[in-house]
C-alpha cells in the first residue's frame, strides 16, 4: 500500500494525493535531494501485474519524456518500487481547466482563445514530434500560478506511425471528448486529437460539453452519431468565425476537419486579432439562424413615450425601411439584390467559384474549396491561406475566380463573410487566369458586403482581395 509519508525511491517523500484516476494516483511529494516539490504519478496496485497496463504507463513516462515545452508538463523521473511502476512530474501548483469551467462556467471569448492557443500549440508541438495525445480534456491541462495551460497525461498517447493491436479496435479516451473514429474502435491520428480540442473549446464558450449522457456509450453514440449542438445558441456573443472552428474541428469526418493542428493555432490566432480590433477588444454579438435573412436586435428605449400619432409616424417609416432593405435582399444563392424579371420574380444570375485566383503565388489558396463560396450553404466557405502581418506585404492581392457560364452583364456581387475587416474589390474578365480589370470601388467588408458593377459584361469575376490581416472566409458570393 501507499501512504502519505511513504518515501519512495529513497528519494520523494508523499505529501498528500492531489488526484485519481482509472490507472493511477497522483501525488503531490518532495524531493529530498534536490528540495523541491514534485508530482508523483504512481500506478494502481491491481494494474501492476497486467503487462499491458504497466507498457502502457512506461509509454507515458517515454513519451512526455520527449515533450521538452512550457504548454506541456515536464517529465523528470520513472521508476519501480515494490512492484509498483511511478512517474515523476513537474508539480503544476494550480487547479484543472475542468475545475476552472466548473467553477466558473463560460469564459471571455478573449480567455477562452488565450487558453487555447497555449494548449493547441502544446498539442502541435507533440504532433510534431510524432505524438498523439487520445485523451484531450479539460481534466488533462493544469493552470498555473500565473494562470497558463499546460497539458499532461500521456498516458495512451501513440506514436503517429505506431501500429498494434491497441491502434484498433480498442476504445481509449474520455466520451464527452472522444472522436467518433475514437468511439467506433478504428485507428486514430493527430486528427482524433483537433476534434477533442474543438470539444474543449466548445466546453469553455458555453460552459458545458456538447452532448451529455448517462453512460459512456451513450455519450460516445451522441459523438458518432447527431450533429454538433450550435455553439451560437448557446453563447450568442461568440464571434461567428471562432464558432465556425469550433464546428470544423467537430466534424464527424476527420477530412473535413483543420488539416493540423498547426492550422488550428493559425484560425485561433487569426481570431484574436479579430477580437481585438472590434471596439473595446470585445466580441460584437453575432445571432445566426438557418434561415439567411435576420431580424436586427432590439435597442433599449430610454428617450420618453411619444404620442400615439408621432408612434404611428415612427412605425410607418420602419415598415417603408423594411421594406426598402428586404427589396435590396436576396433570397436565394446567385438571387438578385433587387432586379426583377418579367412577373415580377427576381432576376437570378448563377455564379458558380472555380479557383483561386493568386497571380503572385507562393502561398496556395485553396483552389479545391472555390466552389463552397457559391454552393448555397452559408456555413462553408473559400479561405485564403493566414497572413500574420498584412496581406499587401507580400503580394497585390488575393481572389477567387467566379464563372457565369457565358459572358453575362452583372450589376451587383453580394459577400457574406464570417470573418470581416478585410478590403476587397471586384474585377473581371474574359478568361479564368485573367487578365482582370476592375470594375467596382474597394470596400471594407462586412457581414454582408454588395458592390454595384460599373457595367460589366464578362463571362468571369473574381472577388479580388488586397488588404487582410489574418485569413479570409468568403461564405456565400451571389450576382444580380
Amino acid at each position: 500500500m501507499v501512504a502519505v509519508g511513504q518515501l519512495i525511491a529513497d528519494r520523494y517523500e508523499l505529501r498528500g494525493v492531489v488526484g485519481t484516476g482509472g490507472m493511477s494516483s497522483v501525488y503531490r511529494a518532495h524531493d529530498t535531494l534536490l528540495e523541491r516539490d514534485v508530482a508523483l504519478k504512481i500506478l494502481h496496485e491491481h494494474f501492476s501485474e497486467d503487462d499491458d497496463y504497466v507498457e502502457r504507463f512506461r509509454r507515458e513516462a517515454r513519451a512526455a519524456a520527449q515533450l521538452s515545452h512550457p504548454g506541456i508538463v515536464t517529465v523528470i523521473d520513472r521508476g519501480e518500487e515494490d512492484g509498483r511502476q511511478f512517474i515523476v512530474f513537474e508539480f503544476v501548483d494550480g487547479e484543472t481547466l475542468k475545475d476552472l469551467v466548473e467553477r466558473g462556467g463560460p469564459m471571455p471569448v478573449r480567455q477562452a482563445i488565450d487558453l487555447g492557443l497555449e494548449i493547441g500549440r502544446a498539442l502541435a508541438f507533440a504532433h510534431q514530434q510524432g505524438l498523439v495525445h487520445r485523451d484531450v480534456k479539460p481534466q488533462n491541462v493544469l493552470l498555473n500560478g500565473d494562470g497558463r495551460a499546460q497539458v499532461t497525461d500521456f498516458g495512451i498517447a501513440r506514436t503517429l506511425d505506431a501500429v498494434g493491436h491497441t491502434e484498433t479496435g480498442t476504445v481509449l479516451g474520455t466520451s464527452h471528448y472522444i472522436a467518433p473514429e475514437q468511439a467506433r474502435g478504428e485507428r486514430v491520428d493527430a486528427q482524433t486529437d483537433v476534434y477533442s480540442f474543438g470539444v474543449v473549446l466548445y466546453e469553455l464558450l458555453a460552459g458545458k460539453v456538447p452532448y451529455e449522457g448517462d453512460n459512456f456509450l451513450t455519450v460516445a453514440m451522441r459523438h458518432v452519431n447527431e450533429p454538433v449542438p450550435s455553439l451560437l445558441e448557446r453563447r450568442t456573443d461568440c464571434p461567428l468565425r471562432l464558432a465556425a472552428l469550433v464546428e470544423r474541428c467537430m466534424a464527424k469526418e476527420a477530412a473535413q476537419r483543420p488539416a493540423s493542428m498547426d492550422d488550428v493555432v493559425s484560425e485561433l490566432h487569426s481570431c484574436r486579432t479579430e477580437l481585438e480590433h472590434r471596439p473595446g477588444g470585445e466580441a460584437t454579438m453575432i445571432q445566426r439562424s438557418p434561415v439567411v435573412k435576420q431580424s436586427r436586435p432590439r435597442r433599449e428605449r430610454s428617450r420618453p413615450r411619444r404620442t400615439p400619432v408621432l408612434l404611428a409616424l415612427v412605425v410607418v417609416a420602419l415598415v417603408a425601411a423594411v421594406a426598402a432593405a428586404l427589396a435590396l435582399w436576396p433570397d436565394e444563392p446567385g438571387g438578385s439584390a433587387g432586379q426583377t424579371a418579367p412577373g415580377g420574380e427576381p432576376a437570378q444570375i448563377t455564379l458558380r467559384g472555380i479557383s483561386a485566383y493568386d497571380p503572385d503565388g507562393g502561398d496556395g489558396e485553396h483552389d479545391d474549396e472555390a466552389g463552397l463560396a457559391t454552393d448555397g450553404v452559408p456555413s462553408t466557405f473559400w479561405r485564403t491561406q493566414t497572413y500574420n502581418s498584412q496581406l499587401s506585404a507580400f503580394k497585390s492581392g488575393v481572389g477567387v475566380v467566379l464563372d457565369a457560364g457565358e459572358p453575362t452583364p452583372v450589376e451587383h456581387i453580394a459577400l457574406t463573410t464570417d470573418t470581416p475587416g478585410f478590403s476587397a474589390e471586384i474585377q473581371a474578365g474574359a478568361a479564368p487566369t485573367g487578365p482582370f480589370e476592375t470594375v467596382s470601388e474597394s470596400k471594407t467588408v462586412g457581414a454582408r458586403t454588395t458592390w454595384e458593377l460599373d457595367g460589366a459584361d464578362a463571362r468571369y469575376y473574381v472577388v479580388w482581395i488586397t488588404e487582410l490581416i489574418g485569413s479570409a472566409h468568403l461564405n456565400e458570393i451571389t450576382a444580380s
